[in-house]
């Protein structure tokens, strides 16, 4: 899912006040009304919701695309049906672990080494990188092809030379 274009819901289901396992409940049932690629948010309070969630989504072969802190604790989870469709990568880069601006300026190094129209894959875990890798691929003329949030705040980012 591309970062420049947000995950937009095709279904909203708001179950906060659920408390565990309801909203993972909840989120099943809307899931298999949907068509592969279609996306539910799910919003919810519930303490317990994204530890279960991470770990339903990867036996449903669902992608959680992202998750978004609402106010008075909720959260929403943008929940794409299906197995995720990330593009094919030329090269992997895993510098989690490492603060900003560090992710960027070693994915510049290495993309700076392969061919136009290859893709990266930048797996990360600092805070500020989903606003920083938008904001540094639109200054660079580089394709943010999508953005997958694999646990909470740890990222993929598919990313493309164009030039």
């Amino acid at each position: 899912m591309s970062s420049e274009n947000p995950a937009k819901p095709n279904v909203t289901l708001d179950l906060t006040g659920s408390t565990c396992p309801g909203p993972i409940l909840g989120a099943k049932r809307v899931v298999d009304t949907l068509e592969p690629g279609q996306v539910l948010m799910l919003i919810s309070d519930c303490p317990g919701t994204e530890s279960d969630l991470f770990s339903w989504a990867k036996v449903t072969h669902c992608a959680i695309l992202k998750t978004e802190k609402l106010t008075q604790g909720a959260t929403a989870y943008y929940i794409q049906k299906g197995k995720s469709r990330q593009p094919g990568a030329n090269a992997t880069l895993d510098i989690r672990g490492v603060a900003c601006p560090g992710p960027i300026v070693e994915a510049k190094k290495l993309l700076n080494g392969m061919g136009v129209g290859e893709t990266l894959r930048l797996l990360s875990n600092c805070p500020g990188i989903s606003g920083d890798i938008v904001g540094w691929t639109r200054a660079t003329g580089l394709e943010l092809v999508a953005t997958v949030e694999t646990a909470p705040g740890d990222y993929e980012f598919y990313i493309k030379k164009r030039h």
